[in-house]
């Protein structure tokens, strides 16, 4: 039968080489005003920057950072992804953003928080969370 290796896991931490990846693709336009659109769910957390007129400049997602399975959606990990994303817009030379949130999973908060971290005013925090009008039709009475 032989002898029962153990593998000891060490905690979850953010994958450097992904982080620095992330950061070394900063684009080369400057903005002094973009647009943060957040996607928080369950499973994940996806973060967008966009100027004024909505054309994508820069973007981050827990995923893309290195973080796996059930960990994608903390708010650490979403926290991360506001960070990353922060010190690319401070080194862009934007000031000022208004947040648009969208989704209902708990990295929200802690994105923005992470976000502005690094010193950028927000204007506005809008929430576009899609909620159904009266959803999916009902199941059938069940019959005994």
């Amino acid at each position: 039968m032989g002898k029962k290796r153990i593998v000891k896991q060490k905690g979850q931490k953010l994958d450097k080489n992904l982080k620095s990846r992330s950061l070394s693709k900063v684009p080369k336009k400057k903005l002094l005003q973009a647009i943060l659109h957040v996607q928080s769910t369950y499973n994940n957390t996806k973060a967008l920057v966009t100027d004024l007129e909505g054309n994508a400049i820069m973007f981050s997602s827990a995923g893309a950072l290195g973080f796996k399975g059930a960990k994608k959606g903390t708010p650490y990990a979403a926290e991360k992804v506001g960070e990353v994303l922060g010190e690319k817009a401070q080194m862009m030379g934007i000031k000022e953003v208004s947040v648009v949130v969208k989704g209902v999973g708990s990295g929200r908060e802690s994105t923005i928080r992470g976000f502005v971290s690094f010193g950028i005013d927000i204007t506005r925090i809008q929430d576009k969370t899609p909620v159904p009008h009266n959803g999916p039709r009902a199941k059938k009475a069940r019959r005994v």
